[in-house]
């Protein structure tokens, strides 16, 4: 098993500001714990190209890809909603970060890898198909399925996503698509105050109360991610990799740690195993305790990459 490791140093460039969570100091969280735990050297790295327009176009409205590339700042910083910013340097990392997930995708559908992770930001689910919103431009995850269904030929691709905040965009993005099935777990009520009502049928959506632990989220997947995804049998399965619900981030309530990182990997591993050739594509979305952060991305990858 290999498993691609896919960044650019032009994530690094995104700063909404030294008071902001969503900061280049996650990134290298996550190197500095990969690199002190010895994992990197058994990982395959990859730069991540610039998504291409096309790319985007998959599940962003053309004049919403238009209106975001006109916003970038030749200084300073541009509100897009009261946590989202962009300043000169964010459209270089948010183009990278989509093309991670490209890249990623066609790493593990012509073999040549058969996991990867993508350790780029700024962050995508919250990303709407004409909506910057919650730290999110482009939505990451939705563009890599998206690639995957238009040039790889797929019939089924899963979207599991275990960040704190529901997955929003990519719902709205996916919603009316029978391609795509959707599974998450999220705190609620709850930033982005969505999941629960008007749902369709394609997305398991299980909403967890404040302060619920790892026996909680691990119920939930058993009780309903798993069966939807065995029923679904899907040939790919990609991962918003949120790492939030971690008991040492105070941005949420929830009361994970890096052992319930480690688990629900092991679950999705398993249906790919049995399903998508051990397919599993993975893009980092939330987690902002650095420390939690960088053990949770090293219990993700470990697992991921069969260490």
């Amino acid at each position: 098993m290999t498993t691609a490791f896919i960044r650019h140093r032009d994530c690094l460039l995104h700063d909404m500001g030294s008071h902001h969570p969503e900061s280049p100091d996650r990134m290298l969280a996550i190197e500095d714990h990969l690199i002190a735990m010895g994992l990197i050297n058994y990982l395959d790295e990859y730069e991540a190209p610039a998504a291409e327009r096309a790319q985007l176009a998959r599940v962003h409205d053309e004049h919403y890809v238009d209106a975001l590339m006109r916003s970038a700042p030749e200084r300073g910083l541009v509100h897009l909603d009261p946590d989202t910013a962009m300043c000169p340097g964010s459209l270089r990392a948010a183009l990278r970060a989509a093309g991670a997930a490209v890249l990623a995708t066609d790493l593990v559908a012509r073999g040549q890898a058969t996991t990867a992770f993508c350790c780029v930001r700024p962050p995508g689910h919250h990303a709407e198909r004409a909506r910057a919103m919650g730290f999110c431009l482009f939505n990451n995850v939705a563009i890599g399925a998206a690639h995957a269904l238009a040039v790889h030929g797929l019939q089924r691709v899963a979207v599991v996503d275990f960040d704190v905040h529901h997955g929003n965009g990519t719902e709205d993005i996916f919603r009316d698509d029978a391609r795509v099935l959707m599974v998450s777990t999220f705190q609620h009520p709850f930033y982005p105050y969505s999941g629960v009502e008007g749902r369709s049928q394609r997305m398991v959506n299980i909403p967890l109360p404040a302060y619920s632990a790892g026996g909680r989220f691990r119920a939930a997947v058993e009780e309903h991610w798993l069966p939807a995804l065995e029923a679904f049998r899907p040939e790919m399965i990609y991962v918003s990799a949120g790492f939030d619900a971690h008991r040492e981030d105070d941005m949420a309530s929830l009361d994970l740690t890096e052992a319930d990182y480690a688990w629900v990997t092991r679950q999705v591993k398993d249906i790919a195993l049995r399903h998508a050739q051990g397919r599993v594509v993975s893009v980092l979305e939330g987690g902002y305790a650095l420390s939690a952060l960088g053990r949770s991305v090293v219990s993700h990858v470990r697992e991921l990459a069969d260490l």
